[in-house]
């Protein structure tokens, strides 16, 4: 009876402080600061709280159990208004994920989908803002976008086919504790689209002339821009309830800063 309840509780204390059974952390704190995005003026920084995201992309084995617990989201439930006809094309059934590894990111996933799978855990999709910043990261620095190996590295990833079948955590560790920011899938956020569609909210009412600008660039110096830019016009060739196979998620987390 001691046994077990020591057990509970340090299955309540692990989740509370976002560390797996394993004894692996699975969500890591990033420090807040502030940066130049890609749609603003080298004059105009972005400044960002502290908050958490998980270290890993959702995987197929992650969303399996979320469809088990809320069965409005298995492919055969799931309404057209929330995922298009190629939601979880991969899997076999609702329940069967076919010849989809479980620790290969789960794809074909509408942004309400990943929506609600954060929520389910008590966590968000991350903003466009905050995982851009996240992504700065190389192994070593916080903002490696200057790098033109790193940066390289990134532009390589975009012609590399079917890098969705790969398992999570093969790529890179960055300077924040995270994988797979660049080299797996591509990730929806929250506001994926907000650039695209009110840039001058944020101050920019040169955005559009920015983004074209950094499509044109294919100098050494410009790979920045340029790798930046194609995630850039993929979110905004987005609707929320599309799905692609090389598309997942991963959540983040808002840090109250009240209570450190």
């Amino acid at each position: 009876m001691r046994y077990k309840s020591t057990f509970t509780m340090v299955v309540l204390l692990t989740s509370f402080l976002g560390v797996s059974s394993q004894g692996q952390p699975t969500s890591v704190l990033i420090e807040g600061g502030s940066f130049v995005p890609i749609y603003g003026s080298e004059d105009v920084l972005v400044a960002l709280e502290d908050f958490k995201m998980d270290v890993y992309p959702v995987t197929n084995d992650d969303f399996l159990q979320f469809v088990k617990e809320h069965s409005e989201w298995q492919k055969s439930n799931v309404k057209r208004l929330f995922a298009d006809k190629s939601y979880l094309s991969g899997w076999d059934s609702d329940l069967t994920y076919a010849n989809s590894l479980p620790n290969s990111p789960v794809t074909n996933v509408s942004w309400y989908a990943a929506k609600a799978y954060c929520e389910s855990k008590g966590q968000r999709l991350p903003a466009v803002d905050e995982w851009e910043y996240a992504a700065m990261a190389d192994q070593k620095q916080k903002d490696a976008r200057k790098d033109s190996t790193y940066n390289q590295y990134i532009l390589s990833w975009y012609e590399t086919p079917k890098t969705y079948t790969n398992e999570i955590g093969k790529t890179f560790k960055n300077y924040w504790g995270l994988y797979d920011m660049h080299g797996l899938v591509w990730e929806w956020t929250m506001d994926f689209n907000s650039v695209m569609i009110s840039g001058e909210s944020r101050g920019d009412a040169d955005l559009d002339r920015n983004l074209f600008c950094a499509g044109g660039a294919v100098g050494a110096t410009d790979l920045m821009n340029y790798a930046a830019f194609m995630r850039y016009a993929f979110r905004g060739s987005l609707k929320a309830s599309y799905t692609g196979k090389n598309l997942g998620f991963r959540c983040a987390e808002t840090v109250n800063t009240k209570t450190q």
